[in-house]
């Protein structure tokens, strides 16, 4: 979806962007519910009254009311910006400098071009010994990207940042005083319990699958061989007030016994230091 290279210092590396994601979401059509046929849009000119082909469209940049300046992709492919076409690194970050649950947005891998296999190698393996993330800029789809370049297998991979004034202050959360959470000792010792019960040598996604897909597909081929829709079952009754102390004993428990019906390898808690 991008070619390009990978410019820092006085290196550069040809490479080409591919999207690391593929959605397996399910769609629907519109459908009108008389004739359940397909709905259509039309593209509209409300100027000239009529219907517009895609190939007829343009962008526009609104520069005040109903005045616009037209911008064709030639324009946008050839903009002043070095970006553009490169993968400017600008410097070099810890792994964990970067909060990734916050900044990352969408992931790509980079492959490099025959020409870049050597360097690009070499940046790779470098970011893997040193345990540093690749802070750069790349422009595509309309706007440019701060981004992060890292080792993952054999590959590097890129993920598109947010820009600091896109996150949102943490202090607009207004629920968050300490006020009246005093952590007892005993109950914070059961919930790090109930951690260590459900903790995992490492994440291993092969162990959860999207149940919505499932249970949506199953309604569908329900209807497509003409069998009664399988009803949704019915929300547990909400269980008796209990305190937090009472509640952490309960979810532990529970964990034990679910670990004991499906053997699952775990991540064996830290060992305490000898007095």
């Amino acid at each position: 979806m991008w070619k390009g290279t990978i410019s820092f210092g006085m290196v550069s590396i040809p490479v080409r962007l591919y999207v690391a994601n593929d959605s397996h979401s399910v769609s629907f059509r519109q459908l009108c519910s008389e004739h359940l046929s397909p709905i259509k849009y039309k593209r509209w000119c409300s100027a000239g009254d009529h219907e517009v082909s895609y190939s007829d469209i343009v962008k526009g940049y609104e520069v005040g009311a109903d005045n616009y300046v037209v911008i064709n992709d030639a324009e946008l492919d050839n903009l002043p910006l070095a970006t553009a076409h490169s993968i400017e690194i600008g410097e070099f970050v810890p792994n964990d400098d970067i909060e990734g649950g916050l900044y990352f947005k969408s992931a790509y891998f980079v492959e490099p071009e025959q020409a870049g296999l050597k360097p690009y190698h070499l940046l790779r393996k470098a970011l893997e010994e040193t345990g540093m993330t690749a802070v750069a800029r790349i422009a595509f789809r309309d706007r440019e990207h701060l981004c992060a370049l890292r080792p993952t297998d054999a590959a590097l991979l890129m993920n598109t940042l947010y820009w600091p004034d896109e996150i949102r202050p943490i202090s607009e959360l207004k629920g968050l005083a300490s006020d009246g959470a005093d952590i007892n000792p005993r109950e914070l010792q059961m919930a790090k319990s109930l951690v260590e019960s459900l903790a995992e040598e490492r994440f291993d996604p092969s162990r959860y699958q999207d149940r919505y897909h499932d249970a949506l597909m199953e309604v569908v081929n329900a209807k497509i061989q003409g069998q009664e829709v399988i009803a949704a079952p019915e929300a547990e009754a909400a269980p008796r007030v209990m305190d937090l102390m009472e509640a952490l004993k309960a979810s532990v428990e529970a964990a034990k016994k679910q670990r004991a019906a499906k053997p699952r390898t775990r991540k064996a808690p830290a060992r305490k230091k000898a007095s």
